[in-house]
């Protein structure tokens, strides 16, 4: 029987409910501050724009989130990538 193996949460991106803070800052996806909300709070307005919730900085005091298509910046993410390590 095949082993699989699991991928460590930490691995994970902080997007959505993964996002474990007590307080955060928001970024509307137009770049305007929404203000320190709680996880939860930010997470129903990104839900209402039907896009995600995803951290950009924990190191920041409070850290910094922006809502945002986490599909689509990840695509635009690896597709700079690929292009770099083709050259």
């Amino acid at each position: 029987m095949p082993v699989i193996e699991k991928k460590r949460t930490r691995d994970l991106p902080q997007i959505n409910e993964r996002i474990r803070f007590p307080k955060i800052r928001v970024i509307d996806t137009d770049g305007t501050q929404l203000g320190i909300l709680t996880p939860p709070e930010a997470l129903q307005l990104a839900e209402e724009k039907e896009l995600d919730l995803v951290l950009l900085s924990d190191k920041a005091d409070p850290p910094v989130c922006r809502i945002m298509d986490y599909g689509k910046y990840k695509f635009e993410k690896d597709k700079k990538y690929r292009k770099i390590t083709s050259l």
